[in-house]
């Protein structure tokens, strides 16, 4: 009895000690390539009402409440949701837009768990078409250090962009024609 109190003490202190080693700040990015120009996708990462069209989450809550804030698009554009415990509780602002080259928010999840995020759309034409690529960055507590010991974070969400970037790739192309 001792021993398996002991063998469970070492191996709680070891997932302990692996998940305060983690590196507290995290990067997660995806890309694509849109046959489309740089002008044909912008609207769809700087206007958050169309948001919605490809967002990965949108579908997972058919009755998820969106309210919108500030400007139709651009800087000061905002979107509020709260949603059923798969998208749960936050909101999204952006804070830096350029033209056909970037779209820049900050992200602030209440729900499932609080956390403060930059989220970033950096578009690069190349030969009529747009690579667009979708990061975000933020720093992790203890207790998502320790989640990310047991959940791949950049499998989760990463590929969520993914999905989201292959609709918004349907989309472009298909608005183009």
């Amino acid at each position: 009895m001792i021993i398996t109190l002991l063998i469970l003490a070492v191996v709680v202190v070891l997932f302990l000690l692996a998940a305060a080693l983690q590196p507290a700040d995290f990067r997660i990015e995806r890309s694509v390539t849109i046959s489309a120009p740089p002008a044909a996708v912008f609207p769809y990462v700087n206007d958050l009402h169309l948001w919605q069209e490809f967002s990965p989450w949108a579908k997972l809550d058919p009755h998820v409440q969106n309210t919108y804030t500030g400007p139709a698009a651009g800087v000061g554009a905002s979107l509020s949701w709260l949603g059923n415990a798969k998208i749960g509780q936050g909101s999204m602002t952006i804070i830096e837009s350029r033209p056909a080259e970037l779209v820049r928010m900050q992200l602030e999840f209440l729900k499932p768990f609080a956390a403060s995020n930059l989220a970033e759309f950096l578009l690069r034409s190349a030969d009529g078409q747009t690579t667009i690529s979708w990061s975000m960055t933020g720093r992790r507590n203890f207790p998502m250090k320790a989640f990310s010991l047991v959940m791949n974070m950049d499998k989760l969400v990463g590929g969520d962009f993914e999905r989201g970037l292959a609709t918004l790739k349907t989309l472009a192309e298909a608005a183009r024609k």
